[in-house]
């Protein structure tokens, strides 16, 4: 089978992109795997890539990447006839900024060893995939697709400025403080009017998350392989009550939290202020105010998944 691996960069402090890969291309080679790499040059040339080898007939295609570089390879894939996605196994080796559904798998940034591993032996379980429609900036229909989540709102302006405070400041840890702090200077909260298996809710929200995976921890309940989705309200609070909320979060609990509306079904309509901050899987997109709708396609996509 011919297998190939984008390798998309990732910068982080003590840890080189060059002596990244050659960790990642030693246990390649112990594992016997025969592969043709490509490296991304940007998050713009990861779909380019991804196109190239399904029009080139890789059976495998391995990213090296984070969320957001996954996101890409699978909306590439549901562009594709049916057939060709029968063909063709998506792969991970985590080395992103966030690797979220990665980790729901159990690959871990840390541990090549694992990933690895499970491409050599390359066990398969078909996966559900999220599709979001919306309204992008200029008015046109957009749809896109995902494999962990949709967050609108208080995480994905986190998100947003951490990507921003990442262009700026080497440190990850850094970032992610002077992101928070930054966060006191934003909108905290977002008027919404969202319904659920025909039963309309309204609520000011700080964030609400719609999950095929983990969520980023926000759907600790959702599984890509059950036709459903997991949806996370967290309606405003006071400030005082952010931190039980933090400590819950941290705990793997926040669906415990008395102002957390949790919900599973197989699809939702929202609609969604111009300004409200939207990311999926990491990435941050441009919208209009105006109606938005997510569902879940069920047994889309071939993943490795771990090895036995």
């Amino acid at each position: 089978m011919k297998t190939g691996i984008i390798y998309c960069p990732n910068h982080r402090p003590f840890m080189s992109v060059k002596k990244r890969w050659e960790m990642i291309e030693a246990e390649l080679r112990a594992a016997g795997i025969e592969y043709d790499l490509v490296q991304s040059e940007d998050s713009e040339s990861v779909e380019r890539l991804v196109n190239m080898l399904i029009n080139n007939g890789y059976d495998n295609i391995v990213i090296a990447g984070g969320d957001s570089a996954l996101n890409d390879a699978a909306n590439c894939l549901m562009r594709c006839e049916r057939q060709t996605r029968e063909r063709i196994a998506l792969g991970i080796i985590p080395n992103g900024v966030m690797n979220d559904f990665a980790g729901f798998w159990g690959f871990h940034y840390n541990d090549i060893k694992s990933s690895v591993a499970s491409i050599a032996a390359r066990r398969i379980r078909k996966i559900d995939i999220g599709i979001i429609t919306y309204q992008e900036k200029h008015g046109e229909e957009c749809q896109r697709y995902f494999l962990n989540s949709v967050n609108i709102g208080l995480l994905a302006a986190i998100q947003r400025l951490r990507q921003q405070m990442r262009k700026r400041f080497w440190s990850r840890k850094l970032s992610f403080a002077l992101s928070f702090v930054m966060l006191f200077f934003q909108k905290m909260t977002y008027k919404m009017e969202y319904t659920i298996d025909n039963v309309r809710e309204q609520h000011r929200v700080m964030t609400l998350c719609v999950g095929n995976a983990h969520g980023y921890g926000q759907t600790p309940n959702a599984t890509p392989y059950n036709g459903m989705l997991d949806i996370t309200v967290m309606r405003q609070i006071a400030l005082l009550q952010i931190v039980s909320a933090i400590y819950l979060f941290i705990k793997g609990k926040i669906l415990t939290h008395k102002y957390v509306l949790p919900y599973r079904t197989t699809g939702i309509e929202l609609q969604m202020g111009g300004t409200t901050p939207c990311s999926i899987d990491g990435h941050p997109i441009e919208s209009q105010a105006g109606k938005v709708t997510m569902a879940v396609l069920n047994e889309q996509i071939n993943f490795i998944i771990e090895k036995k």
